[in-house]
């Protein structure tokens, strides 16, 4: 009788342990299942930062040359002049006489401005459509369109489909413009970026406003009669931005607050690197949770950082 009691606590005992024993493997398997399920991948956002940043810089270049009003200060030989196109010295600016285009070509053997990156190709503004007159990247009314031919940036191809930009800032400003009311310009874009080393293509479009936030700071906008000092410039930029990463995975992004400061060059050999200093792009690849850059509140550095599932990792802006 007692063999057979011992016999059945053994029994008893060796089936609990063998529940518990799959219950703690079963407990462990999810654990591992979680770690590995968890997403963290970084290199779509910062496919993103590139399309963004190029995007900006092409915008930039011709900002400044449509706000000269003429190309004959433009420097075309390398030597310097009055009203050059700063982030890129070695490239020649041309335009037809009277037809409100100018081209911005940096050749075919390899550009490399002040910013550091290295460009070949051409880019083409067209500000014919402006209305109102306008003739100035700073009058309302005016109206820029940019394609490309061959355009290369740090070997992305980079090819434009369409990018408008347009000066929204009320008519019934100006004359007597108040520059208490921030200029502001709507940006529309429609881009492909295909990636070195065969690393895929990226299609980026775009919806923005940009506001040019120390409107009313005379050592950057000294009114209509004059032009635009680029160089004293702070740029925000709100708004949406979606296409297909180069996983061909549909994204969507939103721009909240995001600014450029052009006064701010923190790659002393690089002066006219301008990088985001604050606001954040929130980067949705398809299902998957979101991706917050945040670009920090205004110091003048290049680092960003990515945060995705709860962990955080520091990016440096190209």
């Amino acid at each position: 009788m007692k063999t057979k009691n011992l016999t059945r606590i053994l029994s008893l005992s060796m089936l609990a342990g063998g529940l518990l024993f799959t219950a703690c493997k079963k407990k462990t398997e999810e654990k591992q299942d979680d770690t590995t399920t968890t997403d963290t991948e970084q290199s779509s956002a910062q496919d993103n930062s590139v399309a963004e940043s190029i995007a900006n810089d092409i915008q930039a270049m011709g900002s400044q040359g449509a706000e000269t009003g003429t190309l004959s200060t433009f420097r075309t030989n390398g030597q310097g002049g009055i009203g050059e196109i700063s982030m890129a010295p070695c490239a020649t600016v041309t335009s037809v006489l009277g037809s409100k285009i100018f081209t911005v070509d940096f050749g075919t053997t390899g550009c490399t401005g002040s910013d550091g990156k290295t460009r070949t190709g051409k880019l083409i503004y067209d500000f014919s459509g402006s209305t109102n007159g306008a003739q100035y990247y700073r009058q309302p009314g005016f109206k820029m369109t940019v394609t490309s031919s061959n355009y290369v940036v740090d070997n992305y191809s980079v090819t434009i489909t369409n990018k408008t930009i347009q000066n929204m800032t009320p008519t019934t400003l100006t004359p007597g413009y108040n520059p208490g009311t921030p200029l502001t310009w709507s940006v529309t874009a429609n881009i492909s970026i295909t990636k070195p080393s065969n690393g895929g293509t990226v299609s980026w479009t775009c919806n923005r406003t940009h506001e040019l936030m120390n409107t009313s700071d005379t050592n950057c906008y000294r009114g209509q009669t004059k032009p635009i000092n680029w160089l004293k410039a702070k740029i925000k930029m709100n708004g949406s931005a979606s296409g297909v990463n180069s996983s061909n995975e549909n994204y969507s992004v939103v721009a909240t607050d995001l600014v450029r400061d052009f006064n701010c060059s923190p790659v002393a050999l690089q002066p006219h690197r301008h990088p985001f200093i604050s606001g954040t792009l929130v980067y949705t690849p398809g299902s998957r949770p979101a991706r917050t850059i945040d670009y920090g509140s205004g110091t003048c550095d290049l680092t960003a950082t990515i945060t995705v599932s709860g962990q955080s990792f520091t990016y440096v802006q190209p």
